[in-house]
């Protein structure tokens, strides 16, 4: 009989063209649309930054120190060109105006400080605004250092490697797809859990509210059935319909990487490819099975109470934002998946997936994890039925 209910709910759902397109399309075009428009938006940023004249600013004239030096920068290094002022003022004037983007100013005796061997103070001026900007500018800098350091090594007669007490080196020993997965992990599980939020939230409102609504609910409870299979039939169109969701945004994103090249690295392609294994969607789906039967069950309730469909959507919209925002937990760094955090519904989903794209998920924090997500969806689940049993909200 929850069979045969849930057969004729989800036919009369896939019947509605706002249900479809929230529940499937949306979340498969998705992902190419935003993976398209960010590499088209980087690649644009990065050719203009690359390509982009800076206009330096310097007090003083063509012989001074820095326009000497700059000027033997080579072009490959970022077209610049010169700008000469004969004060401070008049440059900071300019710089604000954005007549100019990076200013240099020296103290007055930098000539002198400089020729006696000690360190002269100059200052880089320019607005943190403007993208790109300070890494030139330290990038100039850093050239011009190493040339001037060069030079007095000479002038001292000094083997440079004499006053290099370490040669440092820095090496990262977490493998790549651990680092892929500290990257993407933080992001997918937010989408997933956003989409699997909204996959549900459509049909909870129509299935529920909506016969309230059209009065179609009153004939379907005179019908020789017991109210809780109308309730679990109703309740796993919900549930499947969020899981659809989902499934269709990891589709859009699989089809993204794999079809629109928007990512060239063939190192990272292979650890994709190794992340969307089987193993993986078996287990996410593990976490994510519960975690959409809680959202089913939150929604349900509201859904009952409610009088309207304006009604319901205007309540459990916002609360998308309190069921998401715990997402946002796995882009903050150097919060981890541990006894705590398991116990925190959502967090635990986030991070668990996280762990699972980089491969150390702890399988003890996993199973903790779910056991979690389950006894709230029970709990979820009884408060829907305890709703749903009460004459007062499901008859208008």
């Amino acid at each position: 009989m929850i069979f045969k209910i849930f057969k004729k709910e989800l036919i009369d759902t896939l019947r509605d063209r706002r249900t479809l397109m929230m529940m499937l399309i949306i979340p498969i075009l998705v992902f190419p649309i935003i993976m398209n428009v960010f590499v088209g938006i980087s690649a644009s940023y990065q050719e203009e930054v690359a390509v982009k004249t800076l206009k330096i600013g310097i007090v003083g004239d063509e012989n001074s120190y820095f326009a000497k030096e700059l000027n033997e920068i080579p072009k490959e290094m970022g077209a610049k060109k010169l700008v000469f002022f004969k004060d401070s003022v008049s440059l900071m004037n300019e710089l604000k105006k954005d007549s100019i983007q990076l200013g240099i100013i020296t103290e007055k005796s930098f000539d002198q400080t400089l020729a006696s061997q000690f360190p002269a103070k100059v200052t880089w001026y320019f607005d943190a605004t403007e993208m790109g900007i300070n890494e030139r500018a330290e990038q100039y800098m850093k050239i011009i250092e190493v040339k001037a350091q060069q030079k007095r090594y000479d002038e001292l007669e000094v083997d440079f490697r004499k006053v290099t007490p370490f040669q440092t080196a820095y090496q990262n020993i977490a493998s790549d797809k651990k680092m892929v997965g500290q990257i993407a992990g933080g992001f997918l599980p937010y989408i997933f859990i956003a989409f699997g939020f909204i996959g549900c939230m459509y049909p909870a409102i129509d299935l529920f509210t909506g016969e309230k609504e059209r009065g179609t609910i009153e004939t379907l409870l005179t019908t020789p059935v017991a109210r809780w299979q109308i309730l679990f039939g109703k309740m796993l169109v919900v549930v499947l319909s969020g899981l659809l969701a989902s499934s269709a945004a990891l589709l859009g994103l699989f089809l993204s990487i794999e079809f629109l090249d928007v990512v060239d690295n063939k190192e990272i392609l292979k650890i994709v490819h190794e992340v969307l294994s089987p193993m993986f969607i078996v287990s996410m789906f593990s976490l994510l099975f519960p975690l959409t039967i809680f959202f089913a069950g939150v929604m349900i309730p509201i859904a009952v109470y409610a009088k309207t469909f304006k009604e319901a959507q205007s309540i459990i919209t916002p609360l998308n934002i309190v069921m998401v925002l715990p997402a946002m937990v796995g882009f903050f760094p150097g919060i981890e998946l541990n006894f705590v955090t398991a116990c925190i519904p959502v967090v635990n989903v986030v991070l668990a997936t996280k762990d699972l794209i980089s491969g150390t998920l702890d399988f003890t924090y996993l199973v903790l994890s779910f056991s979690v997500m389950v006894v709230l969806a029970f709990i979820a689940v009884m408060i829907s039925y305890r709703q749903f049993g009460k004459e007062t909200n499901v008859v208008v």
